[in-house]
C-alpha cells in the first residue's frame, strides 16, 4: 500500500508554494498550509520544483539479448534515478521486438522490476530490415499496446515501405518514430561533415543525411493524414523543416536529446568515442538553432536516447566504436543547465517538454498528468540548487559511456513517486 507523505513548502511547475498531499496514490490536496494527516511522512520540499514524473520516449533498455549493457532492472532504476516515471524501450534489442511476444516479454520485465512503467515500442519492419512491415497491428493489440513504432538505429529509408507503416497506424492513432538518416549519405560516416571532421580525419556525415528524410517524410505524412515523430532532430536545416511542416499543419513531432542540446563536435577532437553517437555532435551553431527550436515549441520534448554500451564496445579506435551514450540520469540536469538556467524554458516548460507531451505522443493516458487533486501520483520533486560532478561509475545504469564524466551539472532528485510510492528518496533508490 502507498504510504501517505506531504510534499510540504514545494513549488509545482516553480508557480508559487504550495504543499502536495498524497494518499493511496492519488493526490488529495494541493494548497499552501496543508495539515499532515496522522502518521504522514513529511518531505522537506523548500526551494525545490515539484513537476510530473518525467516520460522518456526514447530509452534503449538492451533486454532481451544485450544484458552485458543494460536490462530492464537496471535500466529502469537509472529512469527512477532521473526522475522519470515512464520509459518507452527502443525495439532494437536481440530478438528485435517486431512481435507481440517480444513486446509483451519487455511490458512483463517492466512490471516485475517495477522502478517505472516501461512501454515497449515496436519495430517498423521485421528485424530492422527495412524489407517488410513488422506485426504493425499485433503488437498493437497486444497487452503492452503498443502505439509507437520505430527501427530506431537504422531509417526506414523506402518511401513505399514507410507509407504504408504510416497508413497502417493511422487505423489506431499510433505513431512512426522515424530514425531520420540516409544510408547512402552516411555510409562510413564517423561524424558531423565540417572543419573538425576533416582536421581528424573522420569520414563526414552531411547536415543533408538528416533533412532530406525529414523532408521526405513530412510530405509523407501530409499525403497519408497520419502522425509522424522525429527522433533526436540535430541540425538547424531539420528544425526549419519542422517549422515549415507545422504551419502547412502537418501531424508532425520532433525531439532533442540533452547532448544535442550541450555538446558539439569539437568533443571528438581528443578521439575519445564516448562522443561518437548516433546522429553525431553537431556545431555550436545547430546547438543553438536545436535550443530556439525547443523554446519556441517547434522542437516538442526533450528524449535522452539512452543507449548503454559495455566498456570494450566504447573504449577502442573511433571508427570501430560504437554509437551512443547514456543519458537518463542526467536529462534533467542538462536541461536545466541549458534552456531554465538561460531562461529559454520555464519550469511549466519542462513539465511539457519532458512529461505532457512525451505523454501525449505515446497516447499514454496515465502519465504526464496535472499536478491536481485526483490525479494519480507519478510526481518529481527537484531541487535545482546543488551542483554535482559526474560520475558514471556511481549511476544505476550497467554502463558507463556518459559524455558528462567530470561535468559539473546543477539540480538534485530529491523524491521520486510512481502512483504514490518512493522509488527515489534523498537521491537514493528505494526498493519497490
Amino acid at each position: 500500500m502507498a504510504p501517505v507523505i506531504l510534499i510540504r513548502g514545494g513549488s509545482p511547475y516553480g508557480q508559487g508554494e504550495a504543499d502536495v498531499l498524497v494518499e493511496d496514490g492519488r493526490i488529495t490536496a494541493v494548497g499552501p498550509g496543508l495539515e499532515a494527516p496522522d502518521g504522514a511522512e513529511i518531505v522537506d520540499a523548500t526551494g525545490c520544483i515539484v513537476l510530473p514524473g518525467l516520460v522518456d520516449l526514447h530509452t534503449h533498455l538492451r533486454e532481451p539479448g544485450g544484458e552485458e549493457a543494460e536490462t530492464v532492472e537496471t535500466g529502469t532504476r537509472a529512469a527512477a534515478r532521473g526522475g522519470f516515471t515512464a520509459v518507452h524501450a527502443m525495439a532494437n534489442t536481440t530478438p528485435v521486438a517486431d512481435t507481440a511476444g517480444v513486446v509483451e516479454q519487455v511490458h512483463a520485465r517492466g512490471a516485475e522490476a517495477g522502478w517505472c512503467d516501461v512501454r515497449p515500442i515496436g519495430a517498423v519492419t521485421v528485424g530492422l530490415a527495412g524489407e517488410r512491415l513488422a506485426e504493425l497491428d499485433a503488437m498493437a493489440s497486444s497487452k503492452a499496446r503498443v502505439r509507437v513504432f520505430s527501427d530506431d538505429g537504422t531509417c526506414v529509408h523506402d518511401p513505399v515501405l514507410m507509407r504504408r507503416a504510416l497508413e497502417y497506424v493511422k487505423i489506431y492513432d499510433g505513431v512512426i518514430a522515424q530514425h531520420a538518416q540516409d544510408p547512402r549519405l552516411t555510409e562510413g560516416a564517423q561524424m558531423h561533415e565540417g572543419t573538425v571532421s576533416a582536421e581528424l580525419g573522420l569520414g563526414g556525415w552531411p547536415a543533408v543525411a538528416e533533412e532530406s528524410i525529414i523532408a521526405r517524410d513530412v510530405l509523407l505524412a501530409e499525403h497519408v493524414g497520419s502522425r509522424l515523430h522525429v527522433c533526436h532532430l540535430s541540425t538547424a536545416g531539420s528544425v526549419e523543416i519542422i517549422r515549415w511542416a507545422k504551419q502547412r499543419g502537418v501531424d508532425v513531432t520532433a525531439e532533442v536529446t540533452p547532448h544535442h542540446l550541450l555538446l558539439t563536435d569539437e568533443s571528438a577532437r581528443g578521439y575519445d568515442a564516448t562522443f561518437k553517437v548516433n546522429p553525431p555532435l553537431r556545431t555550436a551553431s545547430d546547438v543553438e538553432a536545436v535550443r530556439t527550436g525547443l523554446a519556441d515549441g517547434t522542437i516538442d520534448i526533450v528524449a535522452t536516447d539512452h543507449a548503454p554500451h559495455p566498456r570494450d564496445a566504447k573504449d577502442r579506435e573511433w571508427d570501430v566504436a560504437a554509437f551512443g551514450m547514456t543519458g537518463l540520469e542526467t536529462a534533467l540536469a542538462v536541461v536545466q543547465q541549458t534552456m531554465v538556467d538561460t531562461g529559454r524554458l520555464t519550469w511549466r516548460d519542462v513539465a511539457r517538454v519532458l512529461s505532457e507531451t512525451p505523454s501525449r505522443i505515446a497516447r499514454d493516458e496515465s502519465q504526464g498528468r496535472d499536478i491536481a487533486e485526483g490525479e494519480v501520483a507519478n510526481l518529481l520533486v527537484w531541487d535545482p540548487r546543488p551542483s554535482a560532478t559526474v560520475v558514471p561509475e556511481e549511476q544505476a545504469t550497467r554502463s558507463t559511456n556518459s559524455p558528462y564524466r567530470g561535468r559539473e551539472l546543477p539540480g538534485r532528485n530529491v523524491l521520486t513517486l510512481l502512483r504514490g510510492r518512493p522509488t527515489v528518496r534523498d537521491g537514493a533508490l528505494v526498493a519497490p
